[in-house]
């Protein structure tokens, strides 16, 4: 008897993570769907996984060709309040890229991330930090401070890491996982920390540790 329910349990549960899969598959969006005509472009052979996270402002969104949005991504572009006159992005994702689960993008005033970008999970990219300087007003209701963030090409972004209004990371950029960015990251370089410090960067020849003398 009891290996008999074992078995039943078995294909019950063989039977539901196949609807699952396929129901997946099925509802994942893409350019030719109905959801995407809410952006403001979507390429061609891009994704947006199922189930999604919270999506707002979808006309303020341009994402890429052949990019991947995995599951349970936060994708929220401007303010309740905006114009539907307001044309440009204000939330621009390349082709080719890859934005892990969990991962959350909020824009309010510019975020560009770059061609052939990969995040892991759960890493969180804003463009707006809450003020605080009025003691008199809880921080949560003060105006916020806006400075855009970009990052560049072919970079990769770690899991849990935090890139903070204003980052510029440039190209080909390792971000290691859990650090906190911002200011400026320059290109073939590697930043890792809270808060983020170049430790590694690439002169040309070959990749040195920072203050590591060079062959000559």
């Amino acid at each position: 008897m009891l290996g008999l329910r074992a078995a039943a349990w078995s294909v019950a549960g063989a039977a539901v993570r196949w609807t699952a899969a396929i129901a997946s598959r099925a509802a994942a969006v893409g350019p030719n769907h109905r959801p995407a005509r809410n952006f403001g472009g979507f390429g061609d052979g891009s994704i947006l996984g199922w189930p999604t996270g919270p999506v707002f402002g979808e006309r303020w969104i341009w994402i890429g060709s052949d990019t991947l949005i995995a599951p349970h991504v936060t994708l929220s572009a401007g303010m309740a309040n905006w114009e539907d006159t307001r044309i440009e992005p204000v939330v621009r994702i390349g082709d080719r890229c890859l934005i892990g689960r969990g991962t959350a993008i909020v824009g309010h005033l510019a975020i560009d991330i770059g061609d052939d970008v990969y995040t892991g999970m759960n890493v969180y990219i804003t463009d707006q930090n809450h003020g605080y300087e009025d003691l008199n007003l809880p921080i949560g209701v003060q105006a916020p401070s806006e400075k855009p963030v970009t990052i560049g090409p072919g970079s990769w972004i770690g899991s849990g890491a935090v890139v903070l209004p204003g980052a510029r990371i440039g190209a080909h950029v390792v971000v290691g996982a859990n650090s906190v960015v911002r200011g400026e990251i320059p290109d073939y370089s590697v930043v890792v920390g809270v808060p983020g410090r170049v430790v590694r960067r690439h002169d040309g020849t070959g990749w040195r540790r920072v203050g590591e003398a060079l062959d000559l």
